[in-house]
């Protein structure tokens, strides 16, 4: 018996899910801090995943005080961040190819829906070297508010010409899980950092390893003798 429902299409996350990007993110925010003085926790950066940059603006307002030099902030890790992936690259997350070669062969629609904005996004993209492999993209300035409310999925559905019912979506962060279940569609976790508390997993529909675990039930293929 398939462990999904019937669906028409499928909704990706970015940051986190289809690319390691938050990675990148959180060293140039170290590397920043560190310059200017400051320290900024691993833990700390893991609370940011999947936040749109308001929220993240509050809590690094939270976590350093008001009097933190935001500006010279933001500047030096945009300045470290680009000299990273300019050397580095940008990673796609294991299974990544295979889920999109998947969703390409079966003619599957597909979409990306990202909190970030479209230009970080595309940029994003090109970095890994996909830039091309995604049609339609939804991001947070096509959209009144930003995951976690529904918004950015019902749009991506809408892209897609299916109702939200009818779409899978993929997800890595409580921000994310929460958005689709605003959205009241069926979601599937493959976390990008642990779930200490169980609030993830409360919300998934469907909790998995990796894209490639994802690419075998997408084909009938899982064994979900051990879950997650």
């Amino acid at each position: 018996m398939s462990l999904l429902p019937d669906y028409n299409a499928i909704i990706l996350d970015m940051d986190g899910l289809i690319l390691d990007t938050e990675s990148t993110y959180f060293t140039a925010w170290q590397q920043a801090a560190f310059e200017l003085g400051y320290a900024m926790s691993d833990v700390f950066c893991t609370s940011l995943s999947g936040l749109p940059f308001s929220v993240i603006e509050l809590k690094l307002t939270e976590y350093f005080a008001e009097e933190f030099p935001f500006t010279e902030f933001y500047a030096l890790s945009a300045e470290f961040w680009r000299s990273n992936v300019e050397r580095e690259g940008i990673a796609v997350k294991k299974g990544g190819y295979d889920l999109l070669t998947v969703l390409q062969e079966t003619q599957t629609p597909f979409c990306l829906a990202t909190n970030s904005p479209e230009f970080n996004a595309r940029e994003c993209l090109q970095y890994a070297g996909i830039e091309n492999l995604f049609s339609i993209i939804v991001c947070r300035d096509h959209v009144q508010k930003p995951k976690p409310a529904a918004d950015i999925f019902l749009r991506a559905a809408a892209k897609m010409q299916q109702p939200i019912q009818s779409c899978l979506v993929v997800e890595d962060s409580l921000t994310g899980l929460l958005a689709a279940n605003n959205a009241n569609a069926f979601s599937i976790l493959i976390p990008s950092s642990p779930d200490v508390d169980g609030k993830m997993q409360a919300l998934a529909s469907i909790v998995l390893n990796d894209l490639f675990e994802l690419c075998l039930l997408l084909q009938g293929k899982y064994d979900n003798s051990n879950p997650v």
